[in-house]
């Protein structure tokens, strides 16, 4: 079963990795609310759809709840990593964010599940470098400790995030989920309407909307499949890699020149998968 959560954890961060790549594309031409909200809305039709098609029954009401965490969780991280992007040095909110996002869930599995091998905690090491190099830039000088504030809000809500899911993969996975996008997408729009965000589109971006919207629904999926067939710590660090493969797509198909530091941390973060296989 570790295979199976090992192979379907890279999955979901090749699902996430070409969802984020994607929407970033999308953004250049419209509103990156739009995608978010069109993201959430594609969750809450896909999702009870298979449920259907693979007849997954109505969880228990505390499955459903850990749903609710998840959607309010995954929504205030995004929340505050974008004020965090809007208000600080966006070389340091975006990589502890991620960071942060992983290490939280590691301790949980820790706590829940012992301590891994210690080939899988090399792994975890070098896969934390690795998601710190390839989205980090250059950090300069004049680091203030309220520039950590929204970023550590940010990598605990979705630790929490990774978590919350983990805790309702076991019984259901798509109603669940179908209650974390309802969730998601009041509290976004709530954001939205509060911050007085104005929003403007054009239908020619709807269908690369979409495409943005499907990948990172399908890496929802993969990434609660894999916390079921195996460890969360597991799961979390490979569908976390999912950066590695954005600046991969960038570099291919976008003909964008990766700095050093990126190099090597995708070089890092093939040798955590190496190592977290063993």
């Amino acid at each position: 079963m570790e295979t199976l959560a090992i192979i379907i954890g890279l999955a979901s961060a090749v699902s996430w990795g070409a969802g984020d790549f994607v929407g970033g594309c999308a953004t250049r031409r419209t509103s990156a609310y739009y995608v978010v909200l069109v993201t959430q809305i594609m969750g809450i039709i896909i999702f009870p759809i298979l449920a259907f098609v693979f007849s997954e029954s109505l969880p228990p009401l505390n499955n459903l709840m850990w749903g609710a965490f998840a959607g309010f969780f995954g929504s205030a991280g995004l929340i505050a990593l974008y004020v965090g992007l809007a208000k600080g040095k966006m070389s340091i909110v975006a990589p502890l964010a991620a960071v942060i996002s992983v290490i939280i869930p590691v301790i949980y599995s820790a706590l829940n599940e012992g301590i891994p091998s210690t080939f899988k905690i090399a792994g975890f090491v070098f896969a934390f470098i690795g998601i710190w190099l390839i989205v980090s830039i250059n950090v300069g000088s004049g680091l203030k400790a309220k520039d950590l504030e929204y970023p550590l809000l940010a990598g605990i809500l979705f630790g929490l995030f990774f978590i919350s899911i983990d805790n309702f993969s076991a019984t259901a996975i798509y109603w669940p989920l179908t209650v974390s996008r309802v969730i998601a997408l009041i509290m976004l729009t709530g954001f939205i309407i509060s911050t007085k965000t104005v929003i403007r589109t054009t239908s020619d971006v709807i269908l690369i909307v979409i495409l943005a919207g499907s990948f990172n629904t399908g890496g929802a999926i993969l990434f609660a499949l894999a916390s079921q067939a195996g460890r969360l710590d597991v799961a979390t660090i490979l569908s976390s890699l999912s950066p590695a493969v954005t600046v991969l797509l960038a570099c291919t198909l976008l003909k964008e020149q990766l700095a050093a530091r990126q190099w090597l941390g995708v070089i890092a973060a093939l040798i955590a998968i190496s190592l977290i296989s063993i």
